[in-house]
Parts: structure tokens; C-alpha cells; sequence
């Protein structure tokens, strides 16, 4: 008996139908074993001896591997074809022969397929190799580098920065790449700026817009005219000269490249453009279309392997797209020799082959009916790229004008261009982020001396804008330029960023919590070595050279513990007032601002004397007055304190006075959340509260916001049916509808200071036609290793993943859009491991997938698992 072991389920399962009886094909379901989370499980002062440990989870894997290569005459380790895949192979062989699992003569041989096909996978069982050992090798100094770096950082953390969560080789150079973007943009000070804009008319008759460049005889630079008085001069200038002919007429042909085919990266890039997936959602539905789709009863991979640096593919590729391209487009389309592509990225690793349909003959349509809607989409994407890639180059007429007056004292510019063949953008056209609008306008056929009839003129204000946030497509770019990490570990770097609380996603761009801006500050004057840029990239390098057996892993290990173990120990007796000196130094104009009205933006609101500046306390930072304890005015940075720390009670927020009442009104955190406070209650009896809405962050209450909530509740107005009154409240489990008796919860997406009266009256319809709204399936993530399907829901209560009567919250922040199959099964497991018995199906909400909703009339639940209340 054959024995062949790979990654996924999925996986196994399509390559067992290629491979026949003679060959059992298990599941590892990823990595069997890991390094422990605690300290020792990796010892510089033993030549970085590493201990491994099985998990719970992956026991139950390595006891069916095992069973099943008992006896075994041949095994076949066929992981995935890069570092990780090898080095998975590589653990699986090494527990087996732990456990005594393997024979003496068995043969294990190693099996790499770029494509999960018939063709390329007997392919590769014909050509068996022995484990890459220096990829192992490279895989084993990463992970100790992570390693080492994660367990000695992060303490360091917690001791000196309460609050912080933890550091990581590569994810705090990203989060200082978002911050420090962050600090450009609050830095950043517009500037005001003018263009003139004229009309003129050809002896044609067709007309066309030129912009002013030059104004006595100088050219204007960008600030030239930066006022109104000198936009309206120039124009007045325009408006006096004596006419207008054109000067001369510039035309050129452009010719347009096509793009390559795809990298990782720049599947995430433009899969977060065109589709907006994050990188997360983007890998895990690339992953399904490798790892097989059922096409009328044969399951076939539908591309590549989708973790690469290159940008070649294979020949037979090319010769299929390009007779692809000349029956569905014509000779016109099909350059006269294939495209041959190299990679540009800096340390690129070029043994695997971009990422391409296995099948250039599948076309979209062909597969649309066998696929979900982010699976036909992506593979529509990965499609049109490859085809592209070797399509002809498009060709544009690019025309550039002069136009002067007859003195030649004021000239003007105008530009056009217009597609004479679209070539490859018949297809395809890659978009950009933050990209300037072009020139695309036609102009009009002129020739020199021709005279002009100008028309109207016109001064346009402007103000110079600051650098635009990064998204997860211009992140992963950023990062691929400066060679820090690799695309295969962009997704979860930029997952653990937004697990962590360091930052957040605001209209698909990545925003820096104070928590992150604080860690960043942190690291960067006491750790600055390890967080820069190119020291990052230049251990990247080191990895590569060590993957190419050039360097020694150990050796490598050893020079990088040798300087970071000194850095940390230099931190052993700093002190609390220097590491408040130093993040006061660096987050300073971030946490206050100079406003330009000559106060100072550091002077307490509420005594008028003391200083305001940052402090540290048991639960974290916070901003206090100098004058504590007369003054006690403190307060809360964007952060959840209550989020992973237990009992941890944010300062109080002075938000301002009511103007009704007098009465101060104050942002307060208590144990079941963050609450709204008007005055401090007289004689005995308690102040007027409210709970902040599910949703709504303490950092963007203000006092008119305050004090709309503290009002509540409010009428929206009369139900058309009834007559009677709706209102609009916050109660003990958040925010309702009221209408006569029954009430309405008002959903995650509404809000319940601006909710009108057609959104109440179907709220409060469908909460009597349901009894309380059910849950929503957001979507199937895939089949559990157990069996059964998994189902992503939005609750009452916020999105779940659920199977088999077992439910897992996602982590606060996480996107629900790009949850991942391989998390949500790790949700489950530690979920069921807790040993809490699974919450019984309502019949009505019963699933033919096997996969329990939650119920919504369930109790509120927090974190710890027990009923919240409200204050």
C-alpha cells in the first residue's frame, strides 16, 4: 500500500481519484505540531534547540496518519511546493518515526505539483524527491526568529507598556508603516493653490478646455498663484490679451504593455481593487479554487498554486492562451512572439510559476454554474489577467497644444489622448490606488497658427491634499517594495493587526488605534533597530540565503540573538517616567493638536492650570492633569480597556457642561461597557445614564452627541396602520423600538439617533412576524474536517461562525467578509474543547446543511461567557 499525505481534505480528496487504489491519501489539515506558547521552546543557550508539541487539535490528524502508514510499502509526503509545505512534510515524517509509526525499509519520498490536475499530479509521482533540507532549514530559523522575537518582545511590552498586546518581527514594521502614515497626514498642512481654465473655440467650430502655464513670459510653478487676487489678475490678463492662436501641436504614439500574469501579492492587490476582498478572503477562496472543484463529477484544480513570487509560466501555458487569443480575438491581438516575463520584487523566489488557470480553454462562463459567487469572480479575475498577459500592446494618440497670445507673454496647455487600439485592454485594465485623474479627453484636430476664439474663463480654487491611508492593496504593495516578510504571510499579518486592537479598517483603509500608535512609539525609541525597514528586508535576504543553503540557519540565529538579547536586557532598568517622557516626545501633536488658535493645546479643560500629558496605570495608558490629585481630570485614548482585561475601568471623559441643565456631562466605563453620565446625582438619587450604542466608539462621542443620547428616548413619529406613537430608545440590552407593547431591536447597521419612520415600522414587522429577527447566513466557508458544512451568521449579537450545534463568536474586529475556513475551524475547536454542550436548534430555524443558527432571543453574552447587562 502507497500512503500519500497532503494539506487539506479538499485536496486529498481530488488527488485519491487521480492516483487509484493502490494509494491512500490522508489529511494533515496544515501543520501537526508547533512551538508551545511559552517560554523554552526555544533555547539560544543550547544552540536554539526547539521543542515541538502535537496540539489537542492536530492529535486526532497525526493518530490517523499513523494508523494509516502502518504497513505502508511507500509514503508520499505531496504538501504544498513551497517553504511550508516542506516543512510540514517534514514534521509529519519526523513525529512518525517519534512514534514508531513507519517500517524500517519504508520508502518516504517527497512529491511537489504546481497544479492540482491529472497531468501534473502522476507528473509528479513519476519524478519523487528527498525533503529539501535547506527549505526546512529556512523554515526553521523564520519560525525562531518569530519565535524569539515574539516571547522576549512582548513580555517587555506588558511590563513597561501596560495595556499593549504584543509585538512581532514583521507585523510592527507594518503597524509603523500605518502609523507613521497616520502622523503624515496629521502633520500635513494644505496649501492653497489656482489653475485657469479657458475655453476656445477651433476655426472648426469644436471646442476644448486649455489650463494656464505661463504668465509674463515665466512659467507657473504649482504656488504661483495662491490667492484669489492673483487668480483674478491673471485671468483679467487672459480676458485683455489681444487673441489667441495655437503655438504648436505635439503628437506621439504611446504603446501600452500588458500586465504579468499574478503573484500573491498582486492577487490581493487587485482582488482588494476590482472586488473588494481583503487579503484574508482573497487567499482562502484562491486556496478552494487550487485545491479542486467538482465539474460534473470530476474534481479538478482550476489554478496554480496561488502562494508565489513569479511571474513566468509554464510554455504549454503560453502556446494554449495564445491560440486562445487568436480564436476568440484575431491575428491583430496575438503579438508576434509570446511574452516572456521576470520577476521585479525585490528577493523574488522564482521555482514556482505565477498564478494561472490550469486550463486556458476553461473559460468563466464555462465553470460559472460549479462555482460560489467569490469563487467565480476570483477565478474570472486570475483569467482575464493570464489571458491578457500575452495579448498585443494597446496604442494611443497622445496630443499635447500650445496656445500663446502674439506676444507670447501668456500661454496656455492643453492635452488629449485616444485609444487607436486597444489591444490587451480589450480584456483587462489593472485600476490603482489613489491613482491622479488622466488626460483622456479628445482634442480636436489643429494645426500651428491656426487662430482661436477664447471663451470663457474661469480660476479654480484648490488646496493640496495629504497622503491617502493605505489600504490592504497599497499595504501589501508597500511591503513587497521594501522586501519585508512574504505575500504568503501578508493576510494573516494584516489579520493579527486588527485582532490585536492596533488598528482598524474605516472604509476599507487601515486607520491606527492609540493602542498601536503607542506600541509604535514604544518601539521605536527603544527597540528602533528592529523595527526599521531595512534591517527587516535584510533578514529577509538572510532567510532567502539560507533557503539557497548559502548560510548556515543556526549561524544566522546566533548573530541576531547576539545584539536583540543585549537590546532587551538595556531595558531591564528603564524607568516609567522615561518611558512616558519619550511617548509624550512622540505622540504629542497626535493627542494634541494645535488647533492654530494660539491656546495651548496642552491646558486641563477643567482647572484651567495643570498640564495635560500621558500617564500610565495598572490597565494601561490614559491622559491626565499635571495637578492630580486636586485636579482629576483624565482622559480615555481609542482603546477598548475592557477588551482583554478583565475588570480594567477606563478613566472617566469630562465631555462639557449641558447647556439646559448645567450639569456636566461625562463619558464613564464600567464593567458591562462604556455609558453617558448627566451630573452626579443629588440626594441620593442616581444620575441620568445611557449606554453607548453597540458599535459606537467612546473616541467619536462629542457633547452634542452626548447629550442626543442622554435625550433619549425619542419619537420618530406615528405608525401608518395604528396611529400610535414609535420611539427610539437605549435599554438594558441596547437599542429598541417601542410601539404600544411590542418591541423592536434596532439592528447593528441602523442608527438610533437617525432612524426614520419607514425603517422602524419594517423592523417592528418583521420583529412581530418572527418573534425576535433571526439569524442571517452571511455565507457557507466550507466543509469541517469532521464533516458536516460550516456557516458564517450574523446574530443578534454580532457575526458567528457555527456547526453541529457548536458556536464560536469571531474575534472583536475581525472581518466577516474575508473570515477564513482554516480560523473558523480553530474557532470551533476551542469553542468545543471548553466542553460546553452545543445550544439546541429552534425548529424554525433548522438547516438542511447540518450547520445550527444561534437564536436570537438568547441572552446577551459577552466575552466571559456570562448575561451583560447595561448600566
Amino acid at each position: 500500500m502507497n500512503v500519500v499525505i497532503v494539506e487539506s481534505p479538499a485536496k486529498a480528496k481530488t488527488i485519491n481519484k487521480y492516483l487509484g487504489r493502490d494509494y491512500k491519501v490522508v489529511a494533515s489539515y496544515g501543520h501537526v505540531r508547533d512551538l508551545p506558547a511559552k517560554d523554552g521552546s526555544v533555547l539560544p543557550d543550547s544552540d536554539f534547540a526547539m521543542s515541538w508539541e502535537v496540539d489537542t487539535r492536530s492529535e486526532k490528524h497525526v493518530k490517523e496518519i499513523a494508523a494509516a502508514v502502518r504497513g505502508a510499502d511507500k509514503l508520499f509526503l505531496a504538501t504544498d511546493p513551497d517553504r511550508e509545505g516542506e516543512a510540514i512534510s517534514w514534521h509529519v515524517r519526523e513525529v512518525l518515526k517519534a512514534r514508531r509509526a513507519l517500517k524500517k525499509d519504508v520508502d518516504i519520498k517527497r512529491v511537489v505539483f504546481n497544479a492540482v490536475t491529472r497531468d501534473a499530479v502522476l507528473d509528479a509521482f513519476r519524478h519523487p524527491r528527498e525533503i529539501d533540507r535547506e527549505l526546512v532549514d529556512a523554515y526553521l530559523a523564520r519560525r525562531a526568529l518569530d519565535y524569539l522575537v515574539g516571547f522576549t518582545l512582548s513580555p517587555v511590552l506588558w511590563r513597561k507598556l501596560p495595556g499593549s498586546r504584543s509585538a512581532g518581527r514583521v507585523q510592527s514594521v507594518a503597524l509603523r508603516l500605518i502609523c507613521e502614515r497616520e502622523a503624515e497626514i496629521e502633520a500635513f498642512r494644505p496649501r492653497e493653490y489656482w489653475t485657469i481654465e479657458v475655453e476656445f473655440e477651433t476655426e472648426a467650430g469644436e471646442r476644448f478646455i486649455a489650463h494656464l502655464s505661463h504668465l509674463d513670459g515665466k512659467k507657473l510653478d504649482r504656488f504661483d498663484l495662491d490667492s484669489e487676487e492673483k487668480a483674478r489678475a491673471a485671468a483679467d490678463a487672459i480676458l485683455n490679451a489681444a487673441g489667441f492662436a495655437v503655438a504648436s501641436v505635439e503628437r506621439r504614439e504611446v504603446r501600452r504593455n500588458p500586465f504579468p500574469p499574478f503573484t500573491t501579492s498582486t492577487l490581493q492587490q487587485e482582488a482588494s481593487r476590482k472586488l473588494g476582498f481583503g487579503a484574508s478572503r482573497t487567499m482562502s477562496v484562491a486556496q478552494r479554487l487550487y485545491e479542486g472543484i467538482d465539474l460534473d463529477g470530476d474534481t479538478v484544480g482550476l489554478i496554480t498554486y496561488m502562494r508565489t513570487d513569479g511571474v513566468a509560466i509554464a510554455a504549454e501555458a503560453i502556446a494554449a492562451a495564445r491560440r486562445l487569443i487568436g480564436q476568440e480575438f484575431g491575428a491583430r491581438y496575438l503579438p508576434a512572439a509570446p511574452r516572456v516575463y521576470r520577476t521585479p520584487a525585490k528577493n523574488a523566489q522564482e521555482a514556482h510559476e505565477a498564478i494561472r488557470p490550469t486550463d486556458m480553454e476553461r473559460r468563466p462562463g464555462d465553470v460559472a454554474r460549479h462555482l460560489d459567487n467569490d469563487q467565480r469572480r476570483l477565478y474570472e479575475l486570475i483569467w482575464k489577467r493570464t489571458v491578457a498577459s500575452q495579448m498585443a500592446s494597446a496604442l494611443l494618440d497622445q496630443v499635447s497644444v500650445d496656445i500663446a497670445d502674439p506676444s507670447g507673454r501668456i500661454r496656455l496647455h492643453a492635452t488629449g489622448s485616444v485609444v487607436v487600439f486597444d489591444g490587451f485592454l480589450k480584456l483587462y485594465q489593472e485600476d490603482r490606488d489613489d491613482a491622479e485623474e488622466e488626460e483622456s479627453r479628445r482634442l480636436p484636430n489643429m494645426r500651428e497658427k491656426e487662430r482661436l476664439a477664447r471663451g470663457a474663463v474661469t480660476p479654480n480654487q484648490h488646496f493640496t491634499q495629504p497622503p491617502p491611508r493605505y489600504t490592504e492593496a497599497s499595504l501589501v504593495k508597500k511591503l513587497e517594495e521594501l522586501g519585508i516578510g512574504r505575500p504568503s504571510t501578508y493576510a494573516a499579518i494584516l489579520q493579527v493587526l486588527q485582532d490585536r486592537n492596533y488598528v482598524r479598517l474605516d472604509k476599507r483603509r487601515f486607520v491606527p488605534e492609540d493602542r498601536g500608535r503607542l506600541v509604535t512609539a514604544f518601539l521605536t525609541s527603544f527597540f528602533e533597530r528592529y523595527v526599521e525597514y531595512n534591517f527587516t528586508a535584510d533578514l529577509e535576504n538572510q532567510l532567502d540565503e539560507v533557503s539557497g543553503g548559502r548560510i548556515d540557519w543556526k549561524e544566522l540565529l546566533r548573530n541576531f540573538w547576539r545584539d536583540f538579547s543585549l537590546a532587551v536586557d538595556g531595558t531591564k532598568d528603564l524607568t516609567v517616567k522615561a518611558v512616558l517622557e519619550a511617548l509624550d516626545a512622540e505622540l504629542g501633536p497626535h493627542f494634541f493638536p494645535d488647533d492654530g488658535s494660539g491656546r495651548d493645546p496642552r491646558l486641563c479643560p477643567a482647572c484651567g492650570k495643570g498640564r495635560l500629558a500621558l500617564k500610565l496605570g495598572r490597565f494601561g495608558a490614559f491622559i491626565g492633569c499635571s495637578n492630580y490629585p486636586e485636579c482629576r481630570y483624565t482622559r480615555a485614548f481609542a482603546v477598548d480597556a475592557a477588551e482583554g482585561e478583565a475588570g480594567a475601568t477606563a478613566a472617566d471623559s469630562a465631555l462639557g457642561t449641558d447647556p439646559a441643565t448645567g450639569l456636566a456631562v461625562s463619558l464613564k466605563k464600567g464593567p458591562y461597557g462604556h455609558y453617558l453620565q448627566l451630573g452626579e446625582g443629588d440626594n441620593g438619587t442616581k444620575p441620568k445614564r445611557v449606554a453607548l450604542p453597540r458599535g459606537m466608539k467612546p473616541a467619536d462621542v462629542d457633547l452634542d452627541t452626548a447629550l442626543r443620547l442622554l435625550a433619549l428616548p425619542r419619537d420618530i413619529g406615528r405608525h401608518p396602520d395604528t396611529g400610535e406613537p414609535i420611539t427610539a430608545g437605549i435599554g438594558r440590552f441596547g437599542a429598541y423600538l417601542k410601539h404600544g407593547t411590542q418591541f423592536a431591536s434596532v439592528a447593528d447597521d441602523d442608527d438610533v439617533l437617525t432612524i426614520g419612520l419607514n425603517r422602524a415600522v419594517t423592523l417592528l414587522a418583521e420583529a412581530k412576524s418572527g418573534g425576535r429577527r433571526g439569524p442571517q447566513l452571511l455565507r457557507e466557508l466550507g466543509l469541517h474536517p469532521d464533516g458536516g458544512t460550516i456557516g458564517l451568521y450574523r446574530g443578534r449579537y454580532g457575526p458567528y461562525v457555527s456547526h453541529n450545534g457548536v458556536i464560536a463568536s469571531l474575534p472583536k474586529g475581525a472581518d466577516s467578509d474575508a473570515f477564513p475556513l482554516d480560523r473558523a475551524i480553530e474557532l470551533l475547536a476551542t469553542q468545543r474543547a471548553k466542553g460546553k454542550p452545543p445550544r439546541p436548534a429552534r425548529k424554525r430555524a433548522a438547516k438542511a446543511t447540518g450547520v445550527t443558527p444561534r437564536g436570537a432571543a438568547a441572552p446577551q453574552r459577552g466575552s466571559s461567557g456570562r448575561p451583560s447587562r447595561r448600566s
